[in-house]
């Protein structure tokens, strides 16, 4: 006979920080060293990149989505984007403001209508940025005012089907774009329902 057990109720937090050093810090972000507590009372370090969140805006217009290209120093290369960022002077910045600042900076387009469609983590593995996803329809075509860090940064309209072929081809490549098709897809489900 199988006896049943509930497990043990886990405690508020599984790890709690007991010291903290700041490694590294710049205007964009902090980079620290947390010594840990596990519930069992295991001690250990986790490194923690501190950045505020970011808008990523889903401009939509005619079946299709404007996107960004601009070069990503990280990986070395070019790749099609959401128009997405956060303004460093201002980390607690409204995300619907945040997002129209965005989009008419990187495209020029300035949108009548924005639509909140969710808050995800970009890589809660080591990072605490989060970024809200707002889709941006109604759209104008006005001129682009690119920061100087921004240089280089061209943005172009795409079909859906075009968008997917990007994915497929390995030209779209950023995990929150991607993700934030996920949210505009389940959308336009719960609102043509």
């Amino acid at each position: 006979m199988i006896e049943e057990t509930s497990p043990a109720p886990l405690p508020e937090h599984e790890l709690v920080a007991t010291a903290s050093t700041v490694v590294y810090a710049n205007r964009w972000m902090t980079v620290r060293e947390d010594k840990t507590l596990r519930h069992d009372g295991r001690e250990g370090i986790f490194g923690l990149v501190d950045k505020p969140d970011f808008a990523l805006v889903v401009p939509y217009s005619a079946g299709g989505f404007h996107l960004v290209e601009q070069y990503r120093y990280a990986v070395g290369a070019r790749y099609w984007e959401f128009p997405q960022g956060s303004w460093e002077t201002k980390p607690d910045a409204d995300p619907l403001e945040l997002a129209r600042g965005e989009l008419a900076e990187e495209t020029g387009l300035r949108a009548a209508t924005m639509t909140p469609l969710g808050h995800l983590f970009e890589a809660y593995g080591y990072c605490n940025q989060g970024f809200h996803v707002i889709l941006a329809t109604d759209l104008t075509q006005g001129e682009p005012d690119l920061e100087e860090t921004e240089q280089g940064l061209i943005s172009r309209w795409f079909s859906e089907d075009e968008v997917w072929g990007l994915i497929a081809d390995g030209r779209l490549k950023d995990a929150p774009s991607i993700a934030a098709l996920a949210l505009f897809q389940r959308h336009r489900v719960s609102t043509s329902a």
